[in-house]
């Protein structure tokens, strides 16, 4: 297979925390951002070529990426493509998906891998697209969609789709409306390269430009389009409630486990810090935390990513405090989420809800 991941008008409501970069890159777990899971899913089912579909805010994504060798994919033959939209034409933004795949259809013309898999970056899980194409073989389907059955419900936006006793999707949500089922779409198709090329032109010349709505929902009846269920964690990180419930559910060592490293490992880009500082009078408990922190006072069921300082008297609560963030003396956190390099300065005392949690903007000073 080679790999595909999807970025262009992926459904966002991130509010501050895509101010200033793509959903793909919302920082997540301590370390990792959020295309970091699809990507290392991609790689560790021996996917070759990956091309990441840019769209907007993706400064953050190329620095992120670079050459890809962190999910060892530079390399030169394949590896990794990242391929933003045309600068020239500013229509080219207002497109659909389908649209940027035709621009960029050499990618897929120059490679002799039979088959293809398209995702979206805001899917938190670690799938084995290598059981997904064998059961795509396995039953002569034209496309196979990889969904979780979730019977209790799930924070976030997610299609939802309707399966038959044969496994085959006979209903599917045309966006995030309220079907009566528990089977969520992952956002994730495995089929053939020259259906996929087929359904590109064949779309576009009827006028329309969008994968999911127009080349599959439309021709659900025509196509047998089968559901794969995913068995493992998924977190569906499009909302501040989902990121942010997401978040503290990796507090509990088995969903942090089984999403990291089962049933391979997820991989990130390199830092090489040293090692968290914990002073005397740190008290730490049920918490995350990354490397090159310094802490001298209390941190509780909170995450903390690389570099955040949480000075003596200072306590965190149920709180994700992102890369290099400052905790001043005897500061006070409580279900907050603060973003890259803020700043809370001495005695400032900070309060959301579990439903609402306090965001702070990048590099903002309180």
């Amino acid at each position: 297979m080679m790999g595909v991941i999807n970025l262009i008008h992926e459904a966002d409501e991130m509010e501050a925390l895509t101010a200033n970069r793509c959903l793909a890159t919302v920082p997540f777990g301590g370390r990792y951002r959020l295309i970091d899971f699809t990507l290392s899913s991609m790689v560790n089912s021996g996917i070759p070529k990956v091309a990441v579909f840019a769209h907007r805010k993706f400064r953050s994504l190329m620095d992120h990426l670079g050459s890809g060798s962190n999910w060892d994919l530079h390399r030169k033959q394949s590896g990794l493509f990242v391929l933003p939209p045309s600068m020239e034409d500013q229509t080219d933004f207002g497109k659909g998906d389908l649209y940027h795949f035709y621009r960029n259809r050499d990618y897929f013309y120059r490679s002799p891998l039979d088959y293809v898999v398209i995702s979206r970056s805001h899917m938190v899980c670690n799938v084995d697209f290598v059981k997904v194409l064998d059961q795509h073989r396995e039953t002569g389907a034209d496309i196979t969609v990889v969904c979780k059955n979730a019977p209790e419900g799930m924070p976030g936006l997610a299609r939802k789709a309707k399966v038959n006793g044969a496994g085959r999707i006979v209903e599917m949500q045309d966006h995030f409306g309220r079907l009566d089922s528990n089977i969520v779409s992952m956002e994730m198709y495995v089929l053939s390269k020259d259906l996929l090329l087929d359904l590109v032109e064949t779309s576009l010349a009827q006028g329309r430009d969008h994968f999911v709505r127009h080349s599959i929902l439309s021709r659900l009846n025509q196509l047998q389009v089968n559901a794969y269920l995913h068995e493992g964690v998924l977190g569906v990180v499009n909302n501040i409630a989902a990121y942010y419930q997401h978040s503290m559910e990796l507090l509990r060592p088995e969903v942090w486990k089984e999403l990291f490293f089962q049933p391979g490992s997820i991989y990130t880009k390199v830092k090489d810090e040293p090692p968290t500082h914990y002073r005397n009078g740190a008290d730490v408990t049920n918490s995350l935390v990354a490397n090159g922190c310094d802490i001298e006072g209390e941190v509780h069921n909170s995450i903390l990513f690389r570099g955040v300082k949480v000075a003596r008297g200072a306590v965190v609560r149920n709180s994700i405090v992102m890369q290099n963030g400052v905790i001043s003396e005897n500061g006070s956190l409580e279900n907050c989420i603060l973003d890259k390099e803020v700043e809370i300065r001495a005695s400032q005392q900070l309060k959301g809800s579990i439903e609402m949690p306090f965001i702070a903007l990048k590099r903002k000073v309180i």
